[in-house]
């Protein structure tokens, strides 16, 4: 019961997440909208009345026009941003949102006071202001996308009811109701229900979504089978060894969860420029308007000139500066296959120098195909009588010994019998057909001379080998692989040139393992690792933060990895967990993927240097010439929207970037 309360706990934590993630993105989308429906006309008429001197009305009906249309924009859809900027100011914590509050309220505030003749008026500003800045946030909110949800997919995997044996009696219950120690019935095709052992029965249980591994595993009594796994072919009796949160899948979920340490924000090199440069132009300010008032004894001059150095500073192309570059660079990236999923990734990308790779359905397809053929007879007929025997099985090797036969019309096949974890066999006429590994035909005696060189040179490569046997007399020899991706070979050779370092991670053994890295040109590997202890060894790897790592996977036991990496990249085609696991997702599912999303990153990150690089270098020659008086705050406004449009523009740019 404890157990199923967590389970809907996080659950609901999980959903709510979501929505709060969304909320904020529908309320930024909202003021949007809102302040520009009011911004648009109020921008027409400072243009009339205030650029071009034609006075609508009166001036002071024109005033109050602007004082109407600017205060939903300030102090309804940018009342979030005033509030956030005030509070700066009494707990000395100041931020981009302190220049803007300040800025507005004092420029708003002069339409009233230019009633009783004390400044002119500069209400206009305020609203054009906040009309720019909801702006900029709103493009923020939408680049950070959506909450991630891979625990909510991981609790999904599991399964929610079991069969158990009770005094003879099948009972379907509650998987919260299962006991260490139950009996569950696990029939063909069904999941696992929990972490156990097999008590009766033999079947090939599919691990792929925990192990990543494509060839099922052969399971008979006194061995352990994991909850969540998909039982292939025959019945299976588990006695329940763990239940609830000491289930494996609940360690994967535990290990995300745990993994999930906040990475290098994107925002932190502005965010630490604004922290020093806001407090400097309140000072600014403050002296600024205290100079102009002493020295020239016009309060309204002194107050017009202060609003003017206000809001020349006011950083809005610096909150455009990140979310627009990391706009431009999600929609490139997106129609090459790379979707964004986490901001960050792209300042970390750069930082990047290992790139971990798993082996299954990375760099090799995750799926069995035969890849060697060898015999002394007929090619023809080995295969007639290969494909006629194995299209009666459904393990995934002699499904691919059924593919490449490709055969149109089978041959009858009496006794046929599978002989689990060794092979096949089967009578075709008169002849006995024995197919399967060494085990196999050291049990029938049958002799492996002329074939022993090619069966050894086979395994060597790490291949499963299945020998062809007629009446106790090898005829042929099939060797099936998880083939290597196409494009494996020439991303890997461009990684190796760029000087990364790439490393491929696998549960292998040693042999295997050197096997296909050769083949694809990696230089280290990392084999026998068990699939919870994938993360450790990226955590090792990066050596208490002095080296940043990327880690390519696709399988739930990829994603702690995933997410203990600096930067995660999933392959498209992968389980869902790796997906919303990863910082990167490659849609095509290619390696060639990973050049290009490191290419994009560092073209993505190089538009933002740029933008915060004009946004601050604009201030610096704008603010003394606001100081000294020569900008109106009606061109300044003009000069500050502009910055914006700069930074937007530069970083349409990056769509001319070679990627």
């Amino acid at each position: 019961m404890k157990d199923k309360m967590e389970n809907e706990h996080t659950h609901h934590t999980e959903i709510q997440e979501e929505s709060v993630e969304a909320m904020e993105m529908a309320m930024w989308k909202k003021k949007l909208i809102g302040s520009w429906i009011f911004g648009v006309p109020l921008l027409i008429m400072m243009a009339v009345t205030r650029i071009l001197g034609i006075t609508l009305f009166s001036e002071e009906i024109d005033v109050a026009i602007f004082l109407v249309l600017g205060f939903p924009i300030v102090f309804i859809f940018g009342w979030q941003t005033i509030r956030g900027g005030l509070r700066g100011f009494y707990t000395f914590y100041f931020n981009m949102d302190s220049l803007i509050a300040l800025g507005t309220i004092i420029a708003y505030l002069t339409g009233i006071f230019s009633y009783f003749d004390l400044v002119a008026d500069y209400s206009g500003v305020a609203g054009a202001i906040m009309a720019i800045f909801i702006t900029g946030k709103f493009i923020e909110s939408k680049a950070k996308g959506r909450a991630s949800q891979e625990i909510k997919k991981l609790l999904a995997l599991g399964v929610k009811k079991a069969i158990i044996l009770k005094n003879g009696k099948e009972i379907e219950i509650s998987i919260e109701e299962v006991k260490v120690g139950d009996v569950i019935i696990v029939k063909s095709g069904e999941k696992i229900p929990t972490d156990g052992i097999v008590v009766k029965g033999e079947s090939a249980v599919d691990e792929s979504m925990v192990t990543g591994e494509s060839l099922p595993v052969e399971k008979k009594k006194g061995d352990n089978v994991i909850g969540a796994t998909i039982n292939q072919d025959g019945i299976l009796y588990v006695k329940a060894t763990k239940v609830g949160k000491d289930t494996f899948l609940a360690h994967v979920i535990k290990l995300v969860e745990e993994a999930q340490g906040t990475k290098v924000p994107i925002q932190k090199l502005a965010d630490k420029i604004t922290s020093v440069f806001v407090p400097v132009i309140l000072i600014l300010t403050v002296l600024t308007f205290a100079n102009w008032w002493f020295f020239t004894g016009e309060l309204s001059r002194a107050l017009g000139v202060a609003i003017s150095v206000l809001v020349i500073a006011c950083p809005c192309s610096l909150g455009l500066a990140v979310p627009i570059s990391l706009m431009v660079g999600s929609g490139i990236g997106a129609k090459k296959g790379i979707l964004i999923r986490k901001g960050e990734a792209i300042q970390t990308m750069k930082q990047v120098r290992i790139v971990v790779f798993d082996k299954t359905g990375t760099i090799t397809k995750g799926k069995p195909e035969v890849t060697d053929f060898y015999s002394k007879v007929s090619e023809k007929y080995v295969w007639e009588i290969a494909g006629s025997l194995e299209k009666l099985s459904e393990h995934p090797v002699a499904k691919a010994i059924v593919m490449k036969a490709g055969l149109k019309k089978y041959k009858s096949v009496k006794r046929f019998k599978i002989l689990r974890g060794r092979g096949v066999e089967g009578f075709i006429g008169n002849k006995e057909i024995v197919i399967g590994n060494r085990t196999l035909m050291k049990e029938r005696k049958v002799s492996l001379n002329g074939f022993e060189d090619k069966i050894s040179e086979f395994e060597n490569k790490g291949k499963t080998t299945m020998i062809v046997s007629e009446n106790s007399k090898v005829i042929g020899v099939i060797a099936v692989a998880d083939a290597i991706k196409e494009d494996s070979v020439s991303a890997i050779s461009k990684l190796n040139s760029f000087g990364y370092r790439a490393i491929m991670i696998t549960g292998d053994n040693e042999k295997t393992a050197q096997a296909i890295a050769k083949q694809v040109g990696i230089k280290e590997i990392i084999a026998n690792v068990l699939p919870e202890d994938k993360a450790r060894k990226v955590e090792e790897l990066q050596d208490n933060g002095k080296n940043f790592v990327a880690f390519v996977g696709d399988g739930i036991n990829d994603a702690p990895a995933l997410k203990q990496a600096n930067v995660g990249i999933a392959m498209g085609s992968g389980t869902d967990i790796a997906i919303e696991s990863g910082d990167l997702v490659l849609a095509k599912s290619s390696l060639v993927g990973v050049v290009e999303a490191i290419s994009l990153s560092k073209a993505t990150f190089r538009k933002i240097k740029q933008n915060l690089f004009w946004a601050f270098a604009y201030n610096v020659v704008a603010i003394p010439v606001a100081v000294a008086g020569l900008l109106h705050p009606i061109i300044a406004e003009i000069a500050m929207a502009l910055s914006s449009v700069t930074v937007v523009t530069n970083a349409n740019l990056l769509r001319r970037a070679r990627i």
